[in-house]
């Protein structure tokens, strides 16, 4: 199949060389706006190059990529659905929840698969905790505890379009407990401050966070981010039930030492930034798009999956500036 790219930054360059190295995806075409980097792409993965997003679409392709900036996914998912081209896009979808609810609409009426970018769902350890769960196995949960810590902060730049820590980073672990338990979130409480880079106080934000949600069923998540780790990238998810307890990234790689004498784990080297701890999860996740696009499966995360993970992070945003708990239905109806 004939596969798109918009966008060819970090993250749009990693898509373009997992999708390179896929069976099922014979060409690419890419754009940017910025000429040289979709010089570079052809170059590389013998791509085609499109002036624009438009001509792009107009090329023939089978399916598309989305990774412009956030400020271009309604616009470019839009584009892709009237077109009747399969969509798939990083988070997130845009960047308030109004503009996510009108996209929406647009893509329950074209009938256009589209799947969100949220890649723990493709790791090997999320997929294995989401199975024991619905197996029983761990009995009723209780707890869940899901991290995630940078090992440093990102630029100035990145941080004042990121729509905040909550928006960006949180979110993930926010999909990840959906998921792996299938309980929706009722209630948050957060918590932030700064502890390092000044750019991102400057900008508003916190750089260290503690989320406290309440699911439906009674069980506690606490979610706890920073974008200072000094040992590593760090993301883990713990899940606690009355028959058992199960962990999610706790491997050799674990950027964390114990204090315990005689121990040695973990023992290899700390994962240092997320595309090192989660490559096999984008190749399965554009795996997976190729399925879509193919016809052969639907979206395994839709639109609403992405909505509802950006109305907890509008809980948390809310609740760190107000300094109490709020309730999901009340971001909903705001």
């Amino acid at each position: 199949m004939r596969i798109g790219i918009l966008g060819l930054g970090r993250i749009g360059s990693f898509h373009a060389e997992t999708l390179f190295g896929l069976d099922a995806v014979e060409s690419l075409v890419v754009t940017d706006p910025f000429a040289d980097a979709a010089e570079r792409a052809a170059v590389r993965f013998g791509a085609e190059v499109a002036p624009s997003p438009r001509a792009l679409l107009a090329s023939g392709v089978d399916g598309i990529v989305v990774a412009a900036a956030t400020d271009a996914h309604p616009a470019l998912i839009r584009a892709g659905v009237e077109a009747g081209v399969p969509v798939f896009c990083e988070k997130p979808v845009a960047r308030t929840m109004r503009e996510g609810v009108e996209l929406l609409g647009v893509v329950r009426d074209g009938g256009v698969p589209v799947q969100i970018g949220y890649h723990r769902r493709f790791d090997a350890g999320f997929a294995a905790a989401r199975a024991a769960v619905r197996a029983g196995e761990l009995g009723a949960l209780h707890t869940v505890r899901a991290t995630t810590l940078d090992p440093q902060p990102p630029p100035a730049a990145y941080i004042a379009a990121s729509g905040g820590i909550f928006r960006d980073c949180s979110v993930h672990d926010f999909d990840s407990i959906r998921w792996v338990t299938g309980r929706e979130v009722t209630e948050v409480y957060a918590v932030g401050g700064n502890r390092g880079a000044g750019h991102i106080a400057a900008a508003g934000d916190a750089d260290t966070t503690g989320a406290l949600l309440t699911l439906d069923d009674g069980t506690v998540a606490v979610v706890s981010n920073s974008r200072h780790n000094g040992r590593g990238y760090d993301v883990r998810m713990e899940l606690h039930g009355f028959a058992d307890s199960l962990a999610v990234g706790l491997d050799d790689r674990l950027p964390l030492r114990s204090a315990e004498p005689g121990t040695d784990f973990p023992a290899g080297t700390a994962h240092a930034f997320f595309m090192d701890r989660f490559a096999a999860a984008y190749r399965a996740e554009l795996a997976a798009f190729t399925e879509v696009v193919a016809g052969v499966r639907p979206s395994p995360c839709t639109v609403e999956d992405a909505l509802e993970a950006g109305w907890i992070a509008e809980a948390c945003t809310l609740s760190l500036r107000e300094h109490r708990p709020v309730t999901l239905a009340e971001v909903r109806s705001a």
